[in-house]
């Protein structure tokens, strides 16, 4: 006895096995990235934690990425996180939030990220352990540095690099919170070696602050291998894994 499928569940499913291969096979590349830099400087590639960036992508991708071992997810639209996060429970997936952070979004953020990456002023600090204590765990934050060259104009986000120790003492002492390291981005045209290099500095800086500070999250699709080479922890690669990014009306 047969069982006979419908035309368009034969079409889903085949859509849903073509996109887990083109995931699985732009993840093992990626990997292989990964390693390769590694290697290349004397590192362990379990030194690095991929955090796959799922911007505009839907929350069957997350399901995907789960099942192909990714354990860390990065967003950097609240609204979009959210709704993906409470969608996906039941992964136990670490959240990521890599984006740009309103004041008064924070405590919604904290409540379901389990790290805010893109702290950038002390503003942020009150509603971040608000939604931390609403949650009932602490949140895991990183002072995302300012990369771009003095006199650029308005470039990337971030702190100076000469307010990060203040910035990352505040975190340090709010309670509820608890500081991880440092996040940056290559400035857009610049060398991306050179900015690593600078943000390595700063990292050590916040090291001999908080000794337990020891993240470095840098390095994007284009630029993962600079930022392993200068000893990033954690790289957040979202076109390289998942492809281009659908367009969003």
């Amino acid at each position: 006895m047969s069982t006979r499928t419908s035309g368009t569940g034969t079409e889903t499913d085949a859509t849903a096995t073509r996109r887990r291969t083109e995931i699985e096979r732009n993840l093992a590349a990626v990997r292989v990235r990964i390693a390769d830099a590694c290697t290349s400087v004397g590192r362990s590639p379990d030194e690095v934690t991929l955090t796959v960036v799922t911007k505009f992508f839907p929350a069957s991708d997350v399901r995907l990425l789960a099942g192909l071992g990714v354990t860390d997810v990065g967003e950097n639209r609240h609204q979009e996180a959210e709704a993906k996060a409470a969608e996906t429970r039941d992964l136990g997936l670490r959240w990521h939030f890599v984006g740009t952070l309103q004041s008064n979004k924070a405590a919604a953020v904290a409540r379901y990220a389990d790290v805010v990456e893109s702290v950038d002023r002390a503003k942020l600090l009150t509603g971040l352990a608000r939604g931390a204590a609403e949650r009932g765990a602490e949140l895991d934050c990183l002072v995302q540095v300012s990369l771009d060259p003095p006199g650029a104009g308005e470039g990337r986000a971030g702190v100076e690099p000469d307010g990060v120790l203040d910035l990352a003492e505040r975190v340090a002492g709010t309670g509820g919170l608890r500081l991880r390291g440092v996040m940056g981005v290559a400035p857009l045209g610049g060398d991306p070696a050179a900015a690593f290099a600078r943000l390595a500095e700063v990292a050590a800086d916040v090291r001999r602050l908080d000794p337990e500070a020891t993240w470095v999250s840098a390095g994007m699709s284009a630029d993962l291998e600079e930022a392993v080479r200068a000893g990033a922890t954690h790289v957040r690669i979202g076109s390289a894994v998942l492809g281009r990014r659908p367009t969003i009306k």
